[in-house]
């Protein structure tokens, strides 16, 4: 949901002094992209050091009589990959409210602050956008509330002007970005060895646990794919819709970016969730991210997250977003 790089060479610093492809989870990312899209953007987790292997599920998973076998475990990682597309499609018809957390933290981390922030994130005139709504979970001052208006506005304004073709040159990007990430998803297919864990039931539906190691030696095809020999992963994979319920990403070497001047750090990991919303979508419930990201020469990025989306809403097919005061004085 977000605006963000997909080359992990292009980790340039924004005007906020953050590293490229912080502003995750914004606005149309679905939640396994995030996963894979934090990883490129070079974003580290953790600062423990983690186990050998892929952490083990809270609940222990049963095995079942007939396992999956490894080709049957890469088929269902490229249904979930097609399917993630149509999440992301579907995405764009719902309303939903995300609160971003994040902790900074000193040199032996502990926690120095914490700062929150809750946004409405809504669709307008084919584009996710968020409006900021509380900081700290306070509602925002009026002057700031106003100025958060303000910028739906610009937006309105310059999409109703839009013209026809600018609209499809954007939208078609839109959906060329999708692409790409379905393609990128596909390819891990492609890119691991498989083992089968067993059966967990989470939020009282059967989930496969599979556990994904590069497979050695492998050539990626695609640009982006070059950094998946650097990270293992643990997930769990709807038994009866084949979706992601969840995602644990582990990176097991020293990943560099930009001419050496930004390096990932064995151990880093990401821990993803999604739900499954009104029968027909699944979609982002959770993430929890800690980052400890060294830019040599430049800054330290000591960063925790954990980001929470809720309040999932659809619109109604008759639902259309008017200029700020449009309908003023209108019953």
């Amino acid at each position: 949901m977000i605006s963000r790089s997909t080359d992990p060479l292009a980790a340039n610093e924004h005007n906020s002094g953050e590293p490229a492809g912080f502003e995750f989870c914004k606005t149309d990312m679905h939640i396994k992209h995030t996963a894979w899209i934090l990883v490129l953007s070079g974003l580290t987790l953790g600062q423990a050091d983690p186990p050998p292997q892929p952490p083990k599920p809270a609940a222990t998973a049963s095995l079942p009589a007939s396992s999956l076998s490894e080709g049957r475990i890469r088929e269902l990682i490229r249904l979930s990959a097609d399917k993630d597309l149509e999440n992301d499609k579907k995405l764009r018809d719902y309303t939903y409210v995300e609160r971003d957390e994040e902790r900074k933290f000193d040199g032996k981390g502990n926690v120095k602050s914490t700062e929150t922030k809750t946004y409405d994130v809504m669709e307008i005139y084919g584009e996710q956008v968020q409006k900021l709504i509380a900081k700290d979970d306070k509602p925002l001052s009026e002057k700031d509330a106003k100025k958060e208006d303000d910028k739906i506005q610009k937006l309105i304004d310059k999409r109703k002007n839009e013209s026809e073709d600018g609209r499809k040159k954007r939208l078609a990007k839109e959906e060329k970005d999708r692409e790409e990430n379905r393609q990128f998803v596909r390819e891990v297919a492609d890119a691991y060895n498989f083992k089968f864990v067993g059966v967990e039931t989470i939020d009282d539906r059967e989930n496969y646990v599979i556990d994904g190691d590069p497979k050695p030696g492998y050539e990626p095809h695609l640009k982006q794919a070059r950094i998946l020999p650097k990270f293992r992963f643990r997930g769990w994979i709807d038994k009866d819709e084949t979706e992601w319920k969840k995602l644990d990403i582990q990176c097991i070497d020293t990943v560099s970016y930009g001419w050496f001047i930004a390096r990932l750090h064995k151990g880093s990991r990401i821990v993803l969730e999604q739900t499954r919303v009104n029968g027909e979508v699944w979609l982002p419930q959770h993430v929890n991210v800690k980052i400890d990201a060294r830019f040599a020469l430049l800054k330290e990025f000591n960063l925790g997250f954990d980001i929470a989306y809720r309040d999932y809403k659809k619109f109604r097919t008759d639902t259309k977003i008017i200029p700020l005061g449009e309908g003023a004085g209108k019953p």
